[in-house]
């Protein structure tokens, strides 16, 4: 039979085996048991993210309590580990569990299409195969997997050397002993830096203007101490808290203490670099702390780097690439082996599937989100969207659980589907994201919006989230809920 044909249906559809993909099954086996579920994913191997991504020194710039999975918590002393230690976390999780084995490796969602009069989604994909589910739950990312940001430099052309963007970073490339440009001061210019000094001959952190720069150490030592006075599973509950509490209040301080944050950060890194850096122009931002993301170095290593002389910060702008490296307004030239473009990602929600409802084409960026998890008049349809100031995964465990607590109430009350319905013409529209990185300013047309008050608001609150959405009423007179036209 040809996909057209014939359909594999389950209750609920999960796309992406990532770590929000492998957080969804688990949630799903425990929370809705007896529920069929699968998981579609684009590509060969578990974990998102992790498994793309293998530019030199990728990591977390996250501590492993809250990257990783509250079910399975993180044990090693290191909480700031490489995307090796993750991919394999991740793996191990979904074979000690039982998920893998949900996974349909190589199928890529290209549309998906929601049908009122059966109550279920059709999820074509490009292998040419077709999955029904009722509930379709998507944690498939934000960017394209496919390349990142390059921007149109002016006499790219003329380079004699590589240009490597870390996004598609090649195997067979040796930088041992070269001299090596990398263009951004972003996470993960920051990440690969160091990783690229201790070989390399030179390396120059290009970037118009400053990025925060935060050294933490690597090692957690109070979860080390917590272990050794609490079972393993309570300290490591009691760690994750700290680290969620910390994290929070820490943003809550930038936020509304701005000048005095962007004092600390700045003594830190002069303390760091010396009292003869020029931490003004190299390390102070023209913007307040958290209007971009602040960066981590672990243990300082950026930093230490750059004492040794092995890295060098160039604050300037690009007039053009030339044979040799690159040409900046200034007049000055950087010699370079290797360019590397740590410029950022491009934005695609859903994986770029098309949606359509009944029909009719469902356009993501107009609609609003729903606890930001949900779409307007978008039915049995919820996204996985972590947070900008702390661990992704915080934020996609809560909307799983919501997911499942959704799924189950729906059953109890034998409802078919729902949908969020927006009330009135006063909830005002405004960007999904508060953030002026450019990744997500060159995505103001791709994502979808939230509205002026609860519960369309896009927290970047862990506690308000959980109360929220663990806690808070399902039938709050927002979602509406329909029992199906066989009912």
């Amino acid at each position: 039979m040809s996909a057209k044909q014939t359909a594999e249906h389950f209750d609920v559809l999960v796309v992406g085996a990532g770590i929000s993909g492998i957080d969804a099954g688990y949630r799903l086996q425990t929370e809705c048991p007896g529920k069929s579920y699968a998981i579609l994913e684009a590509r060969g191997a578990i974990g998102g993210t992790w498994d793309l991504f293998r530019f030199p020194g990728i990591r977390s710039d996250s501590s492993m309590h809250t990257l990783g999975f509250p079910f399975r918590p993180w044990r090693d002393e290191k909480t700031i580990v490489g995307g090796e230690a993750i991919r394999t976390y991740i793996s191990e999780t979904a074979a000690l569990y039982g998920i893998d084995r949900h996974i349909r490796f190589g199928e890529r969602a290209v549309s998906a299409s929601w049908s009122s009069a059966d109550a279920r989604w059709t999820v074509e994909t490009a292998a040419g195969h077709r999955f029904t589910a009722g509930f379709l739950y998507m944690c498939s990312g934000y960017y394209d997997y496919a390349a990142g940001y390059m921007p149109d430099f002016p006499g790219a052309a003329r380079f004699a050397g590589r240009i490597v963007h870390p996004q598609l970073w090649p195997e067979d490339l040796d930088h041992a002993g070269k001299r090596v440009v990398v263009i951004g001061s972003g996470a993960t210019a920051v990440t690969t830096i160091p990783a690229l000094a201790r070989t390399a001959a030179h390396v120059t952190m290009l970037q118009r203007s400053p990025s925060y720069i935060v050294s933490r150490p690597a090692t957690d030592r109070l979860a080390a101490g917590l272990r050794a006075w609490l079972p393993g599973g309570l300290a490591a509950g009691v760690a994750r808290w700290i680290d969620v509490l910390a994290g929070s209040a820490g943003y809550i301080l930038a936020r509304r203490r701005p000048a005095m944050v962007r004092k600390a950060l700045t003594a830190a890194i002069r303390a760091d670099l010396g009292p003869d850096y020029d931490v003004a122009k190299d390390f102070s931002p023209p913007y307040n702390p958290w209007d971009q993301r602040v960066c981590l170095t672990p243990d300082g290593e950026l930093f230490a780097a750059i004492r040794d002389g092995k890295v060098s910060v160039a604050t300037d702008v690009i007039d053009s690439f030339t044979e040799t490296g690159i040409r900046l307004k200034s007049g000055r030239e950087l010699p370079a082996d290797i360019i590397v473009p740590a410029t950022g990602l491009v934005v695609k929600l859903m994986g770029g599937m098309a949606v359509s409802v009944d029909g009719v084409g469902a356009d993501l960026a107009e609609k609003l989100v729903y606890k930001g998890m949900m779409f307007s008049d978008v039915p049995n349809l919820a996204l996985a969207f972590g947070y900008i100031n702390a661990s992704w995964t915080l934020k996609c465990d809560l909307t799983a659980r919501a997911v499942c607590r959704l799924v189950n109430h729906m059953d109890r009350r034998g409802y078919a589907f729902c949908m969020p319905r927006v009330g009135g013409s006063d909830i005002g529209r405004e960007p999904m994201l508060n953030f002026t990185s450019g990744y997500v300013r060159r995505a103001e047309g791709v994502l979808p919006h939230q509205g002026s008050r609860a519960p369309w608001r896009v927290h970047q609150n862990y506690l308000l989230d959980m109360l929220i959405m663990r806690f808070g009423r399902v039938e709050d007179g927002v979602l509406e809920f329909a029992k199906g036209p066989s009912s």
